[in-house]
């Protein structure tokens, strides 16, 4: 689970890259009233600013290569998890959106206690089953539009072209707060979680090791004489 995990990090990162050159090529979207644009997400200023180039071929052919190890690296990790059982642990249960508002709470430091966890608490349940249901969208709305007529009836079930790609865009867009918000939890967290994030196992501090290092100080802070040296 770890090496699907940390593989999926970049793939993720290469996507979101490349799918945003294929994007620029036809940044069709925005908020509008009555034809008057209010919002779009990448302003002409944005491209003359940074000077962005509108690489459709490199987007398209980065995409298209690391969306098979997107998807085999994503049936893995699903496969792992069925046949070890570990989606009993992932899987949101009853309360928990009402658990999970209790852990938005805590998190913000307007609750004190934090509600009874396993190794995933609610919120951590809701949004992990959340990502693996967008990697199937992302997955399904991809397929739509990189083979509109091949895969007609998937187009159909999206809605059409043009349904598929905007829900191809709010995937991704759902990603990158994902993205954010797990990097700030992590970070909270501490190091030692992302220590054991790393390598498998969190380094625990036992009560017998914690009376030898305290023995161990004592005996080098007085001398025999008893005076601190």
């Amino acid at each position: 689970m770890r090496w699907t995990h940390w593989v999926n990090f970049p793939v993720l990162l290469i996507m979101i890259w490349s799918g945003l050159f294929i994007y620029w090529a036809n940044d069709a979207y925005g908020i509008s009233i009555f034809g008057f644009s209010l919002f779009k997400f990448f302003p002409k200023w944005f491209y003359d600013y940074f000077h962005i180039s509108r690489r459709l071929a490199e987007g398209m052919a980065f995409h298209f290569l690391f969306m098979w190890v997107f998807f085999i690296n994503g049936l893995l990790y699903i496969g792992y998890t069925i046949l070890s059982g570990a989606w009993r642990e992932l899987l949101p249960k009853r309360g928990s959106f009402k658990e999970a508002w209790q852990v938005l709470l805590h998190d913000l430091h307007i609750r004190t206690t934090l509600p009874p966890q396993k190794k995933y608490n609610a919120a951590q349940r809701i949004a992990y089953t959340a990502i693996i249901l967008m990697g199937f969208g992302s997955v399904f709305t991809g397929l739509a539009i990189y083979k509109p007529v091949q895969f007609y009836w998937i187009c159909w079930l999206c809605g059409g072209y043009h349904v598929a790609r905007i829900l191809h865009f709010a995937f991704t867009i759902g990603y990158v707060l994902f993205f954010v918000i797990h990097v700030l939890q992590v970070v909270l967290a501490g190091w030692n979680n992302f220590r054991s994030v790393v390598s498998g196992f969190e380094v625990v501090e036992t009560a017998i090791e914690t009376e030898q290092e305290i023995a161990v100080e004592n005996s080098q802070t007085n001398n025999s004489d008893g005076k601190q040296i």
